[in-house]
């Protein structure tokens, strides 16, 4: 695979679309770096590679703290030799935050902390990957976890749409200042996907007691044109095939993985309105 042998640093890879995504890398020959806060879970995650026959190890790596990112690419090139992708796939929503995430009760707190893993963090790991980046001659990239809310707003999400808008300029803005150093940035952009994150997501909405209309839209399959949800592998084959070689004529993209979610409109029947 034309991943084989290349190095991957993924935030957020101790659970979910990052797992996902550092078990299918290493299954394909790439050298994984896997990055969390969840220092059991992230550790359980490389173990479980190593036992499969790949090349892993874990880094504890909060993506709100400078230093910490700094040191994580640190640490891959010191484990691995090199760093040719990082994926940013950190990520959180307000109702992971805070039981007040309607944009009426949410506080600033919550919409900063969101923000501050989804959009600064990426930022953050950018630059403190850049030098490594930089020396690569394995094709480097950099790949960012955007979102369906990275193109369009959600009910119960301000917090998590803006920063995964952010997400999209981001990878827009480094594709062009990194083209210089032959640098691509990309980001893949799933819609409702089996995740603990979502099931948590999905469970605190729920609670809040909407319109039976406003439920069946805000539900998993949603406006999903294929009719299921989406599945991590899905999305670690997208990231696979970005962090690949045959994917080195796309750069700047937002690339859509939605079940066909944005193919057509909703009604405002998803907010509860008559």
């Amino acid at each position: 695979m034309d991943i084989e042998g290349k190095t991957i640093v993924i935030t957020g890879a101790a659970r979910g679309l990052g797992a996902a995504i550092a078990k299918l890398s290493a299954s394909r020959g790439a050298n994984v770096v896997v990055a969390d806060i969840s220092q059991t879970d992230g550790e359980a995650v490389a173990q479980h590679i190593q036992q499969a026959g790949g090349r892993a190890t874990f880094k504890y790596c909060d993506v709100t703290i400078e230093e910490q990112c700094v040191a994580l690419m640190d640490y891959a090139v010191d484990w691995f030799g090199s760093l040719d992708v990082l994926v940013n796939n950190a990520g959180i929503h307000e109702a992971m935050v805070s039981s007040q995430f309607s944009f009426e009760e949410m506080t600033t707190e919550t919409f900063d902390r969101v923000l501050n893993v989804n959009l600064r963090g990426p930022y953050i790991c950018a630059r403190a990957a850049l030098k490594y980046l930089k020396k690569s001659t394995r094709n480097p990239s950099i790949i960012n976890a955007g979102s369906t809310a990275s193109f369009v707003g959600y009910p119960f999400g301000l917090a998590y749409g803006v920063s995964k808008g952010g997400i999209a300029l981001l990878t827009k803005n480094l594709a062009v200042a990194l083209a210089p150093y032959g640098i691509r940035s990309n980001s893949y952009c799933p819609a409702s996907t089996e995740t603990e994150m979502v099931a948590s997501v999905s469970e605190r909405i729920g609670a809040m007691h909407l319109a039976p209309e406003a439920m069946s839209q805000l539900a998993p399959l949603g406006a999903h044109l294929v009719r299921r949800i989406g599945d991590t592998a899905d999305i670690a084959e997208l990231v696979c095939f970005l962090a690949g070689d045959r994917a080195s004529f796309i750069n700047g993209a937002l690339i859509l993985i939605d079940g066909g979610t944005l193919a057509w409109r909703e009604t405002v029947d998803a907010m509860g309105m008559k």
